[in-house]
């Protein structure tokens, strides 16, 4: 099973960062505004995402991509 890091793009142009297992499901509960921290920026579409067998892992990827280090990334590499 894998684990994802997903990058989507809101509305208004900012990016939400996001974990998750099942990331078909995740990102149509994102698109049907089940989602609080997006359903005011609908519609959603994802950019990019990361895949991991361990689950950790990608919760750590998650933390470092939401710090200023990891949006500095996003940046540079045109993920956002």
């Amino acid at each position: 099973m894998f684990h994802y890091v997903y990058i989507l793009k809101c509305r208004t142009d900012r990016p939400y960062i996001g974990c998750t297992n099942n990331l078909k499901e995740r990102i149509e509960r994102h698109n049907k505004g089940y989602v609080p921290a997006t359903k005011p920026l609908l519609p959603v579409k994802p950019i990019s995402y990361f895949a991991f067998s361990n689950k950790y892992t990608a919760f750590d990827f998650e933390k470092y991509l939401k710090s200023g280090s990891g949006r500095a990334f996003t940046n540079k590499h045109n993920f956002v």
